[in-house]
């Protein structure tokens, strides 16, 4: 039996879901600096593999497989969303309507209404932030470094809320809002902040660009459910509780999905498997 492949070429991760002996669909991820460990992956363990590709890399992970012919393509939004769906019918979760907020480099944000998806905008903020800022302000390059000493800190000295600013006037909106993303940096003469502060005000900063974003079209396209997908929330509870708890309090209804990061990935496969 010949194994079938989806593979999500991204930005920064190269996620793979296949089916394995028992029928059922096993994951794997790889980062994308490195097509040669996709290739020497795949060569060792299904060398006979039938694989579908989507993702902004495809292309370039495609020269690494000349051996291939003709591997076969799907366009990754497209991918992205077969992926979501098929999750939300293995989980029951079955909205009319529901914004789609993809985490990945940066955010993509689509409608999808009955079967039907559309890309309503995006945001340059995401995983490829909290790595590019994370390392600049604190030199860790690692990923899952980097997520780990954020749930450490605290943002009390890196942002601004509006109960700092009204302090003892009457609060037009909730105090525990931000009032400024890493205000506090400039008005807290204070040495007190550690890398994991700071890491955890990026966190911050995506969480809540992401998520108002996302609240503003769903009010827009009058929707209730926003579900949030993308590696940059794989083992990132923290970055999970920031969407989540605005989302909650803005009155909209969020969703994170068991295998959001592979949602492309299985989009690929489900393709590959249509077609025999």
């Amino acid at each position: 039996m010949t194994t079938r492949i989806g593979i999500d070429a991204g930005g920064t991760l190269t996620k793979i879901a296949y089916w394995n002996e028992n029928n059922e669909m096993v994951f794997d991820r790889f980062l994308s600096s490195d097509f040669q460990k996709v290739k020497e992956w795949i060569e060792s363990n299904h060398p006979n593999a039938s694989i579908c590709v989507t993702g902004g890399r495809a292309e370039q992970l495609k020269v690494h497989f000349s051996s291939k012919e003709d591997i076969p393509y799907i366009v990754e939004f497209d991918a992205t969303m077969n992926g979501v769906m098929y999750q939300m019918k293995q989980g029951s979760i079955e909205p009319k309507a529901a914004i789609i907020a993809n985490i990945g480099t940066g955010t993509s944000i689509h409608i999808m209404q009955n079967n039907i998806h559309k890309r309503l905008g995006g945001t340059g903020i995401g995983g490829g932030t909290l790595l590019g800022l994370g390392m600049a302000l604190t030199g860790i390059s690692d990923f899952e470094e980097i997520i780990k000493q954020s749930r450490e800190g605290s943002r009390t000295e890196i942002d601004v809320l509006v109960s700092d600013i009204y302090k003892n006037n009457k609060l037009p909106i909730k105090g525990t809002l931000t009032a400024s993303n890493f205000g506090g940096i400039s008005l807290n003469n204070s040495n007190n902040r550690s890398s994991s502060d700071l890491l955890a005000g990026v966190q911050g900063i995506i969480g809540e660009v992401v998520a108002s974003l996302c609240i503003q079209v769903a009010d827009a396209h009058q929707v209730e459910d926003i579900i949030y997908i993308g590696t940059t929330l794989e083992d990132n509870e923290l970055l999970q509780q920031i969407i989540e708890s605005y989302t909650v309090l803005k009155l909209k209804k969020p969703t994170f999905l068991d295998k959001h990061g592979y949602s492309g990935a299985i989009g690929a496969l489900l393709e590959n498997t249509k077609k025999y």
